[in-house]
């Protein structure tokens, strides 16, 4: 017989709402690294090429055994214990993935059980490229209406297992990656998660997707012929779309709290492409110096690319205790977000 499944540590619904942090961050990528040089012998492109249109240079890539489960296990072990916390103190974990390891069960079934956090309860969340700012906002609201005290925030993907390394419109872009928050209760409510802006555009749903695997298409030898499983991209309606939406989803959440782009220490922008970024955070009024930029290491690790590009913050020492830090994504969907917040560490 197996052990009793514990109970979930919920507390009362009708506490009221209370200021929420970050607490920690962890990170973890894949060590073998492709470079634009080890696509060169794979498809028709060119270091060059790359540079040019995406800003990469080189990405990570999962061996062949390893899921998105253990990539974001690898951070969320990180992130709790750079929070001081054991597994057994997270209540519930939330995973923003596009690569989950099955549809069924969840890759936070996976992670839950791969960390040992007993008693935790949670699910996977399908945002794409937003999938982090997604689940940073759900693990928030948790936290602050005082259900849960500590809750993981992933964003995880193994964007290498369906790309298609014969379409060098796509197979440049992505990598592999994960990144892990524990949101807990603020210590300073100064310090502390302000606001967000989320929203979708389902008519944007074709420009960016995997047509065949589900219950549209499911899996036939039709579809796998006809190379249905792969990521298909319109890039330059991704590319419209991800500037003019990644600007006003930002403007939107200074705007409602009285702030400006110049009152922004640090700007953390998906990182889907280079040109996409430097647009879009000038038009919206951040100076470059301001702006995390890593793409050149790392590629699109979808879920996974924000956490990273904090993580780089802190290592250079951009990002600092008490900064003003904007997020922003745009995804597949398409889906748009934004999170406002005040480093608490």
């Amino acid at each position: 017989m197996t052990e009793p499944i514990p109970s979930p540590r919920v507390k009362s619904p009708n506490r009221a709402v209370r200021k929420v942090q970050i607490s920690s961050l962890g990170t973890h990528v894949p060590p073998r690294v492709m470079t634009n040089e080890d696509l060169e012998k794979k498809v028709k492109t060119s270091n060059e090429w790359i540079l040019q249109r995406t800003g990469i240079r080189e990405r990570h890539i999962a061996d062949p055994d390893i899921a998105t489960s253990d990539l974001a296990s690898e951070a969320a072990r990180s992130a709790i214990e750079k929070a001081g916390l054991a597994p057994s103190d997270i209540e519930f974990i939330v995973v923003g993935t596009t690569t989950p390891d099955h549809f069924f069960p969840s890759t936070a079934c996976l992670v839950q059980d791969k960390i040992g956090a007993a008693g935790a309860w949670g699910f996977d969340l399908g945002a794409a490229c937003s999938g982090f700012t997604y689940a940073v906002t759900t693990a928030a609201h948790l936290v602050a209406s005082g259900a849960h005290e500590h809750v993981l925030a992933i964003g995880a993907d193994v964007m290498s297992r369906i790309i298609n390394y014969e379409d060098r419109t796509t197979c440049v872009i992505f990598g592999d990656g994960a990144g892990a928050v524990v949101v807990s209760p603020a210590v300073d409510p100064e310090l502390s998660i302000i606001d967000f802006a989320h929203e979708v555009d389902g008519r944007g749903g074709e420009a960016l997707r995997m047509p065949a695997g589900g219950s549209r298409l499911p899996a036939s030898r039709e579809t796998v012929d006809q190379q249905l499983h792969y990521v298909h991209q319109d890039g330059k309606a991704v590319f419209r779309f991800a500037v003019r939406n990644t600007v006003e989803i930002s403007q939107r959440v200074l705007r409602r709290n009285g702030l400006k782009p110049t009152d922004v220490d640090l700007f953390v922008c998906h990182q889907a492409n280079r040109r996409i970024i430097e647009k879009a955070a000038g038009e919206l009024g951040v100076p470059l110096e301001k702006v995390v930029i890593n793409i050149e290491r790392f590629g699109n690790t979808t879920g996974a690319t924000i956490p990273l590009a904090l993580s780089d913050g802190l290592a250079d020492k951009r990002l600092k205790k008490g900064d003003l830090v904007l997020l922003a994504s745009v995804g597949a969907g398409f889906t748009v977000g934004s999170v406002l917040l005040r480093w608490a560490y």
